[in-house]
């Protein structure tokens, strides 16, 4: 008897979903919980693995299509998948003269490049078979197409003026749709302060490799800061709040939204209940959630709820900006590039490593008293990270 594949039930706040890639094609043999295609919604890419062993008889929609939930998507026809023939010896002699060494890299995956991916491509000259993929299942990336062509790789000829129009993913669409629905209904203000992080670097530099050794994961700053924000959430509940029409919902508990940037865009999974987290929880919380951005592996019920955002731009060197607030959340925290700067200290001119750091806010229900008041907070816990592990 054949067997439906359907599209995962989907949450109420996700209507469908559009089919990115299909890694199989009708007539080819697949295995029990292999993946058969990505599907990709407005916050996160799925994956839809086979129910049985079997054989994919047919596929009822076609890449860039959209789905709904539960939809009827292929039909396969259960039953063993044959195991590849042993290789005759000539065939074996023939396959060991042409090897590679064994250093050499696999044959990339090119199924599944991204649509900034295929523009690189393109526009270059490159045929992605011949480049090393470092993606899931070793497809090629975006960064593996730039990063071939420094490498001396294929280019675009002199002169010439290469452009491509390609569809924004379902993600980069919302990301925009929220975007422009943070800044045409949120008073957004933002507020900034300045942070000097020498002892919380001297706390790394002394206990960093004991904390390694102990929890299996290196003390990063960004639990610092989640720990500082759940601290100052508490004591500003306001900031922790969010509006729902005419009333104003406030949130007893720190689910904090770490943005984390992936090749199709931003996506901001949530460290739930960070007030109650260990330093050793939150840096475990965070390296799992970015595992699974760069593998595609993130589950949508990681991405709902969030009662307060913190973004890094100085990931990527940014000194200074204005973070938009991510609705129905009513306040961000952005964190910048760490440079060391002169500054007076007890009387004192002294070279400290500085960060600025910024809040923007929904200026409708949080005061800008309170905004700064909480941004002080933020800056006095860092200046003075033991008064956290005393919850001051």
């Amino acid at each position: 008897m054949s067997i439906e594949v359907k599209v995962p039930v989907l949450p109420e706040s996700v209507s469908d979903a559009t089919i990115a890639t299909w890694h199989k094609k009708a007539g080819d043999s697949v295995r029990r919980d292999e993946n058969l295609l990505d599907l990709e919604t407005d916050k996160v890419v799925l994956e839809v693995p086979s129910p049985v062993d079997g054989v994919l008889k047919e596929l009822k929609f076609k890449e860039g299509d959209t789905v709904t939930s539960s939809q009827v998507i292929a039909i396969i026809e259960p039953g063993a998948v044959a195991a590849a023939p042993a290789p005759t010896a000539a065939a074996a002699v023939g396959a060991a003269s042409a090897a590679t060494p064994a250093t050499a890299p696999a044959k990339a995956d090119t199924s599944s490049l991204s649509p900034a991916g295929r523009f690189v491509a393109e526009a270059n000259k490159i045929d992605p078979a011949d480049v090393a993929g470092t993606g899931r299942h070793n497809q090629v990336t975006k960064e593996d197409l730039v990063n071939f062509i420094k490498a001396g790789g294929s280019s675009a000829p002199g002169g010439a003026r290469p452009e491509q129009r390609v569809p924004m993913t379902r993600i980069r669409q919302r990301i925009a749709e929220r975007m422009m629905q943070s800044k045409n209904s949120i008073a957004m203000l933002t507020s900034f302060n300045e942070v000097n992080l020498g002892k919380v670097m001297a706390m790394r530099k002394e206990l960093g490799e004991p904390f390694e050794k102990t929890h299996g994961i290196k003390l990063g700053f960004m639990s610092f800061f989640a720990k500082a924000a759940a601290n100052a959430l508490q004591k500003y509940p306001v900031v922790n709040s969010s509006v729902d029409g005419t009333d104003v919902i406030y949130h007893g508990y720190a689910d904090i939204s770490i943005a984390v940037a992936t090749e199709k865009g931003l996506v901001t999974p949530v460290l739930r209940g960070v007030e109650h987290q260990s330093f050793a929880d939150i840096e475990l919380g965070i390296a799992n959630y970015a595992k699974a951005a760069r593998e595609g592996g993130l589950k949508l019920e990681d991405l709902q709820g969030g009662t307060f955002t913190i973004t890094n731009g100085g990931t990527f060197g940014s000194l200074m900006s204005t973070p938009i607030v991510n609705p129905p959340q009513s306040a961000i925290l952005g964190m910048h590039a760490i440079k060391e700067r002169p500054i007076a200290e007890n009387g004192q001119v002294v070279i400290a490593p500085m960060m600025f750091i910024a809040l923007s806010y929904d200026h409708r229900i949080i005061d800008g008293k309170e905004a700064v008041l909480f941004l002080v907070d933020i800056k006095n816990q860092l200046e003075n990270p033991h008064r956290m592990l005393l919850g001051l």
